[in-house]
């Protein structure tokens, strides 16, 4: 609706099952409804967004497609806001979505506490041995119980790959159970562990020391298989490892080669190199892993805290505003943008009767 003073987001459509239905409940899309915005669930569910989906969009709210290259071939009007519901955005070619000034966000603040949660609940089922326990009963094994004796997490060491803000709300959620926190992140300020009771070290270190290790942090070539056979092989045989970032952060090969072999105690896994795993994946049938489709953080908290996330996103650039959590920051500067911003304040302070302001420069 290029031309007009409307907004127009298009909602991917992954978010709706066969029957329509959105599948993640309330997302807060009525929020666009109240602000006047116009929204519509785009016309195809892809993989990959591309120009019959975007063009003339002011933003798209998306989940699951890629954004890369490919997607602004052909675009004559690119949207100015491309609102992640979500916090990965390995997915996103930000290079090229900067090129075409189109802001990118993500939803750190609604996914947080649902991730932090979903790391306890996973490391917790597997010092537990959950999945195993639960199969000896539906299998008839109950004789064989005394063979899964669990381990405690009181007094542990936990190894953390990743201290952002969700790894950062797991060491609060850590407390109560009066656990060491040893961690890896470059880019943590070291003030920033000291606050939070954590010691940084080397990746080496935290995978030698730790009895858990938790995978928390994005994908990117510097992470790619940081967690590789060489580390791996520095676990203690009585540690375990988790991953509830991204799959190619570990080396899954290496990792089943340790499990099979007795070099480590256990895993637990919400993400897979290859989504979803084939069939005859050797980890499907190993009784000391927990797996889960990556959903595990899939609640009706984390549904609305994405969607709310990525709304108000949407509703500040609506307004003119510079919202929240951009990740291509080197997009400010571009004049496409800066342009279609300075538009939508103008058309916010007449809407309101304040004084138009000359120009927005974010």
């Amino acid at each position: 609706m290029a031309g007009t003073d409307r907004f127009t987001v298009g909602v991917s459509r992954d978010f709706l099952d066969p029957d329509g239905r959105n599948v993640w409940g309330d997302i807060r899309l009525g929020e666009l409804d109240a602000a006047g915005v116009d929204w519509h669930y785009l016309a195809r569910d892809t993989d990959e967004l591309l120009a019959p989906d975007i063009d003339g969009l002011d933003a798209v709210l998306f989940a699951a497609p890629a954004v890369t290259a490919r997607t602004f071939e052909g675009v004559t009007r690119p949207p100015i806001l491309l609102a992640r519901f979500g916090v990965g955005y390995d997915a996103v070619d930000l290079d090229a979505c900067t090129r075409h000034g189109a802001l990118v966000t993500i939803t750190p603040d609604g996914a947080r506490r649902p991730v932090a949660t979903a790391a306890l609940t996973m490391l917790l089922a597997v010092l537990h041995n959950v999945a195993a326990k639960d199969r000896l009963v539906r299998q008839g094994r109950w004789a064989e119980r005394e063979a899964w004796m669990g381990l405690g997490l009181t007094g542990r060491r936990i190894g953390l790959l990743g201290l952002g803000n969700t790894a950062r709300d797991l060491v609060g959620l850590l407390r109560p159970f009066d656990t060491e926190i040893i961690a890896y992140d470059p880019y943590c300020p070291p003030e920033t562990a000291r606050e939070l009771g954590v010691r940084l070290a080397d990746a080496d270190t935290v995978m030698a020391e730790a009895d858990a290790v938790i995978v928390m942090c994005v994908l990117t070539e510097e992470t790619f298989h940081l967690v590789d056979a060489r580390r791996l092989s520095l676990m203690k045989p009585s540690a375990v490892l988790l991953n509830v970032a991204r799959g190619p952060i570990v080396d899954e090969q290496a990792l089943i080669g340790a499990l099979r072999d007795g070099r480590l105690r256990g895993a637990g896994l919400d993400v897979f190199e290859t989504e979803p795993p084939a069939a005859d994946n050797p980890l499907l049938t190993m009784d000391n892993v927990v797996l889960s489709p990556h959903s595990l953080a899939w609640t009706d908290e984390m549904s609305a805290g994405n969607g709310g996330s990525a709304v108000r996103a949407v509703l500040d650039v609506a307004s003119g505003r510079l919202p929240r959590f951009v990740v291509n920051r080197d997009v400010l500067g571009h004049a496409y943008l800066s342009e279609r911003l300075g538009a939508r304040a103008a058309v916010s302070a007449s809407a309101d009767g304040q004084q138009t302001p000359a120009g927005v420069h974010p």
